[in-house]
């Protein structure tokens, strides 16, 4: 119980609509011990609670009178029903009728005196319902059927149900923290599982959404897990201690809004941070920000002790007396108990029934407007202890309100009105005429906009009337297209060189310029509107796009707009920092890169996707200025999340190891297993002797083959092929003696627990790919991700990028690299046992399969190293390995098909020894992934790319000297041969040079008239030939001089001046020189930062050409954020060696590196830091 007790404080609103989803009001503390006290005999044998449930279809009095409880609509809008706790009946209703705004009854269900904790509906009126005792009924009330769950467990208990937008039904149970998402087509009265899910039982349960967001709460912090995409974000961190209990929440495709107590946060969806919060007692701010914003369907939900409700249904009844739909018996009603808002409608409640107000309706009506439309509200980077901000910004300025609201219908109509011909001079005027803009263009490159405001409605216009003027100086002639007003604030402006849009702050009488897209429109062209084409598809979009680099170039206050606002730079700044990198603005990079660490600094729980800004442009900052890699690099290291910051012992050493927060692990491949075990259990329940008979069976075959049982099962395990929801059969008996090591481990190794703290990786969204992707293209030229692009010294020198490979390496980088091993030691072993098995020993129809084996192997291997020429030919040619896997591949494949070919081994007897030679050395490379083998080979091509130059130098002094020797040694006359003795005064002849013997006699004298000669060859005289030559130069700088032994050196004091400048000046200066860099290049290159430069490529490798290209967007293995946990006695040692070597900055983040250095117990001097 003691798990249980800690996830009970939950209190959500769900008020399901198509856009907008607020969820279920649970209090779970009074019912939490409520299912041990079902009795047997509410119980049947398939787990069903007898409930008596009359259906009537005649009431005239929905819940006989009684008081409404609880209203729940289906997803999207086409269903609503109502249940009563008094009358224990549940009502549904039809929305669908398009003139009334009463809801038609369409069905009753009487329930048994069992209270109703919670309930849902489908659009296609399946009701499914949770009782007191927390066990879950589904009815389809079209057919008048109960519906039954194929992965249903006898005991299981249920706390949360809902439908999503697709119609299917997800399910939650609290005991094993499961979550089951069913499709609802029925078969045989039964839904069939589709996904399944587990909890992390650190994660506090709070809603699913019908958008299949899942939302829950840790370390005082809101998170958000998508079911379909398995993305695993945090939306909210506090620094004050908050319960779950406090928490309520409301969604929508764009917006996420969140009341804590008394305070209302909006997240933006898109941004990926909190974006406003305000005080709810403030009526006036939530007022104007409400309905400025169009957030009503989304936080009225979370008003209902507001008085702002009050105004809103007083709303909706003066709008259905207006409309005469409101009879008399009704008029003096006021507001209801309960109200539901969803996109299209408000649902209420009068004298127990149902009505509806459509949304537009009441938004035309409203007067929402108050004195000060321009309130203020409190800045969206709030205290984290939720005070009031001393800071305080005008709202609209500010929030940049087209973000939240752009009018992309308004936009996309704007281009249908140009005309091949428009004036320069353009006004509007507010639907209230109390505002007025005038926009004209001056001098062909600026822009004057003035806006004008009137007390008086009958007044004319004036010149008394201007409130504010705004001159833009753009660096391109432009003339006037279309204008169009958003609201009395908001301006939109199409011209020949793009679309502006401009928002009106009355508070402090200022234009401001809200968003700019670079556009060339001629509009003297006949084609103007087929020019326009291509444009309007840009605008087609749900979301204004991104502006283009030609946005930056073409008008510098844009740039500083963007660079000056908070969310707009969190939405552009990626593209502004690009366009100053590229256009090499220090002064613009120096202020983005200042302005991101800033804002992070303000609020590190919340804010963190501003240094993505950075990370995003990391490829670009390589290339033009890798200083600010360097400087990002050691600023950001060990940086703490404050949500997890504390020390905490862990039973084994966690040093470096990588990991993310995970709300949910993915069950689907074990939902089968599942339904054996409920199988099973129903065998045990009625029908016992089978049962048993099935688990001697299972006993007889395990212990056989127990070493291998347990193998099996613990790889099923791990890659959720089983699970222990259900233990019901003796194959289940791995996971109890599991966990009964695990017990025995603790206490043997108690005294062990190692003191770590957890960092956060600063990387943010590093290592993510474009989310919008050709398939077929991602094959051939895959779109690279910063980190890929992005290989170099400063980012591995820390913490930081080591424990990014590590991520990659644990998550998917080992078992891609050990199959493409396995792939390539078939190869190995195929070919090397065709070409070395002596005949006699291997058949011939054997050995041509293994050289098949080795073809189509082969070729497997050379399609992949195609591709990555085919991706960068140039980056491919840069690196050796990729000459030498290229050797390797080719050479086996062409060796086996001759050989196929001519059946002759012993004409290919050359090729099979270089082939074997170069796939043994392949082989050895897949060591390099190992540091204590890739250190040597990081340093032999790192230390042979820093000599290179050299080696360049010495082989041209080297052939200098061998086309000497060939010019002074080579024979004068070239007609001769050495099956034919030649006789002449040629010093060079090689029939001269070879040694001459003559017959000695007893008394000492020698035979000179006759002699026997040596026959010469090739080698007699190295130097006949220049190549040769080139060969015995590098034979007499390995030591061996014999090539030039066959001379006398007393009558050739040439030969002898050159062998002594060539023994000094290369044998003895150039190569001990040559020693003395390698020595030098080798100890600068002995560390790990080489090696792991090395394992970061294999890693871009095997993203890029062997997993797909929806692999590669999979957020399990390609997260936002990366989190760290580090030794904590190795982080002091650490710290302290960055501060003697001065890498310790504290220039930025000093609050929480002294945090963090107090914390450690490191004595410093802190202002001493700073300043050195």
């Amino acid at each position: 119980m003691s798990q249980i007790d800690d996830e009970i404080y939950v209190e959500i609103d769900d008020k399901i609509d198509h856009n907008n989803d607020i969820h279920h009001k649970i209090d779970l503390d009074n019912d939490i011990n409520k299912p041990h006290e079902i009795s047997d005999d509410k119980i049947d044998s398939n787990n069903d609670i007898q409930h008596k449930i009359d259906i009537d279809n005649d009431i005239n009095k929905p819940h006989n009178g009684k008081l409404v409880t609880k209203i729940e609509v289906s997803p999207n809008e086409k269903y609503l029903v109502t249940y009563s706790e008094e009358d224990h009946s549940i009502v549904g209703w039809n929305i669908e009728s398009k003139d009334k705004s009463q809801l038609e009854l369409d069905k009753t269900f009487k329930l048994s005196d069992m209270i109703l904790f919670q309930m849902c509906v489908s659009d296609n009126k399946k009701l499914a319902y949770i009782n007191e005792n927390k066990y879950l009924e589904i009815y389809d009330m079209k057919k008048n059927q109960k519906i039954k769950l194929d992965c249903d467990p006898r005991f299981s208990h249920y706390y949360y149900c809902t439908f999503n937008l697709n119609g299917e039904f997800i399910l939650y149970g609290r005991f094993d923290r499961i979550i089951f998402i069913y499709s609802t087509r029925t078969k045989n009265n039964k839904w069939n599982c589709k996904r399944m899910y587990k909890k992390q039982n650190n994660f506090k349960f709070i809603s699913i959404s019908k958008y299949d967001k899942l939302y829950s709460f840790s370390n005082n912090s809101i998170y958000e897990y998508n079911l379909i995409t398995e993305k695993n974000k945090k939306i909210f961190g506090s620094k004050e201690k908050i319960t779950n209990k406090n928490i309520r929440i409301s969604s929508n495709e764009k917006f996420i809004c969140i009341r804590i107590i008394n305070k209302l946060i909006i997240y933006s969806i898109e941004l990926e941070i909190p974006i406003a919060s305000w005080d709810i007692n403030n009526d006036t701010q939530l007022h104007n920000f409400v309905y400025r914003a169009g957030l009503i369907p989304l936080l009225f939900p979370l008003l209902n002790d507001n008085t702002i409700m009050e105004h809103y249904w007083n709303e909706c009844l003066g709008w259905l007396r207006d409309k005469g739909q409101l009879s008399n018996e009704y008029q003096t009603e006021s507001l209801s108990d309960i109200i539901r808002t969803t996109t299209k409608y408000v649902f209420g409640i009068l004298d127990g029934h149902i009505w509806k107000v459509k949304f537009e309706e009441i938004l035309s009506k409203m007067n929402l407007t108050f004195e000060n439309t321009d309130e203020n509200i409190e800045n969206w980077y709030f205290d984290n202890d939720f005070k009031i901000s001393n800071e305080i910004h005008k709202t609209y300025d500010h929030l940049n309100i087209h973000l939240i609201k752009p009018s992309m219908d308004t936009i996309y109509a704007l281009f249908q009105k140009v005309k091949p011909h428009s004036k320069n001079k353009k006004e509007l005027e507010s639907s209230q005429n109390l505002i007025k803009w005038e926009i004209n263009t001056l001098d062909a490159c600026k822009i004057k906009l003035k806006v004008f405001k009137k007390i008086n409605v009958n007044n004319q216009w004036n010149e008394e009337d201007l409130i504010c003027t705004r001159v833009e100086c753009i660096n391109e002639s432009l003339n006037l297209l279309e204008i169009k007003l958003l609201d009395d604030s908001d301006i939109i402006i199409l011209t020949s060189i793009g679309l502006f849009i401009y928002h009106f702050n009355e508070n402090n009488k200022s234009i401001s310029l809200n968003y700019y897209y670079y556009m060339i429109i001629d509009r003297y062209s006949s084609n103007v509107t087929k020019n326009l084409k291509n444009y309007k598809q840009i605008f087609s979009k749900s979301t204004l796009p991104l502006p283009n680099y030609d946005s930056f170039k073409c008008y510098n206050g844009w740039s500083s707009y963007i660079k000056d606002n908070k969310e707009s730079l969190l939405k552009y700044g990626v593209e502004l920092l690009t366009f100053g990198i590229k256009e090499h603005n220090l002064e613009l990079i120096e202020d983005i890169y200042k302005a991101c660490i800033k804002y992070f600094n303000e609020d590190l729980r919340n804010n963190r996707m501003y240094l993505s800004i950075i990370t995003s442009t990391m490829p670009l900052l390589s290339e033009y200025y890798p200083e600010y890699i360097s400087r990002y690099s050691f600023k950001t290291t060990m940086i703490i999340d404050p949500s997890f910051y504390s020390i905490k012992y862990e039973n084994v050493n966690l040093h470096l190891y990588s990991f993310q927060y995970h709300q949910l692990v993915n069950l689907t491949r074990s939902i089968w297993w599942l339904k054996y075990n409920t199988l099973m259990e129903k065998l045990r329940d009625n029908y016992n002797t089978i049962y048993r008979i099935i688990n001697i069976i299972q006993i007889l075959i395990i212990l056989p083959i127990l070493p291998i049982y347990f193998i099996t099962f613990f790889i099923f395990s791990k890659f959720n092929f089983i699970n222990n929801i259900e233990e019901y059969d003796i194959f289940s008996i791995y996971f109890k003696i599991t966990k009964i090591f695990d017990i025995i481990f603790l206490k043997i190794f108690k005294h062990t627990k190692t003191p770590t703290i957890t960092f956060m990786n600063p990387y943010i969204k590093f290592i993510n790919y474009p989310k919008e992707y050709n398939w077929f293209l991602e094959l051939i030229i895959p779109q690279p991700s910063p980190y890929v692009e992005t290989i170099c010294k400063d980012i591995y020198k820390t913490w930081n990028g080591e424990t990014l490979i590590d991520f990659k390496w644990n998550t998917y980088g080992k078992y891609y690299y050990i199959i493409i091993w396995i792939g390539f030691i078939f190869l190995l072993g195929c070919f090397t046992a065709a070409a070395t098995i002596p005949q006699q020993y291997i058949n011939n129809d054997i050995q041509q399969i293994l050289l098949v084996i080795s073809i189509v192997l082969g070729f497997i291997h050379l399609i992949f190293e195609i591709r990555q020429f085919i991706y960068n030919p140039i980056k491919w040619i840069h690196n050796f390995w990729n000459i030498f896997d290229l050797i390797a591949f080719t050479l086996p494949i062409y060796t086996s098909i001759y050989w196929l070919q001519t059946n002759d081994k012993n004409n290919i007897t050359q090729l099979l020894s270089f082939s074997c030679l170069f796939l043994d050395i392949k082989f050895l490379l897949f060591f390099r992934v190992f540091e204590s083998f890739g250190i040597y080979f990081a340093i032999i091509i790192s230390v042979g790319k820093k000599v290179s130059s050299f080696l360049v130098v010495l082989f041209i002094i080297i052939i200098s000297f061998a086309h000497t020797f060939f010019i002074l040694l080579s024979p004068t006359n070239p007609n001769f041969s050495f099956k034919e003795y030649t006789n002449n005064s040629d010093q060079n002849n090689p029939w001269n040079i070879v040694p001459t013997y003559h017959q000695v006699f007893k008394n000492g004298t020698m035979d000179l008239d006759s002699s026997i000669i040596q026959q010469p060859d090739e080698n007699t005289n190295m130097f006949m030939n220049f190549g040769t030559s080139l060969f015995a130069m590098y034979l007499f700088l390995t030591g061996d001089s014999n090539a030039l032994s066959n001379w006398t050196y007393i009558n050739n004091p040439s030969l002898v001046i050159l062998i002594v400048l060539f023994s000094l000046y290369i044998v003895v200066y150039l190569m001990n020189l040559f020693i003395g860099l390698l020595s030098n290049a080798i100890e600068k290159d002995n560390n790990r930062i080489s090696f792991l430069i090395q394992k970061a490529e294999i890693l871009a490798e095997i993203e890029l050409f062997y997993l797909l290209p929806h692999q590669r967007r999979w957020k399990e293995w390609f997260p936002e954020v990366i989190y760290y946990y580090a030794n904590v006695d190795k982080t002091r040692e650490k710290i302290k060696e960055m501060i003697n070597e001065g890498e310790w900055n504290t220039n930025e983040f000093s609050e929480l590196k002294q945090k963090l250095l107090k914390e450690l117990n490191i004595q410093y001097d802190f202002p001493n830091l700073i300043n050195k």
